[in-house]
């Protein structure tokens, strides 16, 4: 009976054409405007950026920090960039710090692994995200096929602060995630390492 109807159903489908699968997008290259591209869409967004030398890192962080009474820290964070706060669990800390794998110039976001632990990234009310510049692509493809060997099981795409208008249609802030996201691009990828 199974074969029956299936032969059927092949019959029936011999005389309609194939729609054609579009082409894989092409990997555009990186344009020092890219750069540029990345911040304008994330603070569209909502979001933060700032721009650092990897000199400038410890010295900025150290201001940055300041205000905050403590600190849950991802597991890719460098030594180097982790702030002299008091370590927190993530829901009861101020500040998240994270290492994202990467960042999309034409949405304005972050990618961040799994294994960077998706509490950090989600419960404190601020999330610190830093990114390589050699890891900012022009488009969400050539992110994926760049860090392809390197994707964890699972990865999240932030691309500003956590907002939502479920309810009487008014934007409301931190609703789901943190209510500010701040990305620091170091300019030299000397603190990234690939596992």
């Amino acid at each position: 009976m199974r074969e029956r109807i299936l032969a059927r159903l092949r019959q029936a489908l011999n005389h309609r054409l194939r729609p054609g699968l579009p082409e894989p997008l092409g990997a555009a290259a990186l344009e020092p405007a890219a750069w540029a591209l990345f911040q304008k869409r994330l603070c569209e967004n909502g979001g933060e950026v700032v721009f650092l030398q990897e000199d400038e890192a410890p010295a900025w962080l150290q201001s940055f920090a300041q205000t905050f009474e403590g600190v849950a820290i991802g597991e890719g964070v460098p030594p180097a960039l982790r702030p002299a706060l008091p370590q927190r669990p993530p829901e009861e800390a101020p500040l998240g710090v994270s290492w994202a794998l990467g960042a999309v110039a034409e949405t304005g976001s972050v990618i961040l692994g799994s294994q960077e632990g998706r509490r950090v990234q989600l419960l404190p009310p601020t999330h610190l995200v830093f990114v390589s510049a050699e890891r900012i692509y022009a488009t969400l493809y050539e992110a994926l096929e760049a860090l392809k060997p390197h994707l964890p099981s699972a990865i999240g795409l932030h691309s500003g602060p956590s907002k939502s208008a479920d309810i009487g249609q008014i934007m409301v802030k931190g609703v789901h995630g943190p209510g500010r996201l701040v990305v620091a691009v170091l300019r030299s990828g000397v603190w990234f390492t690939q596992s």
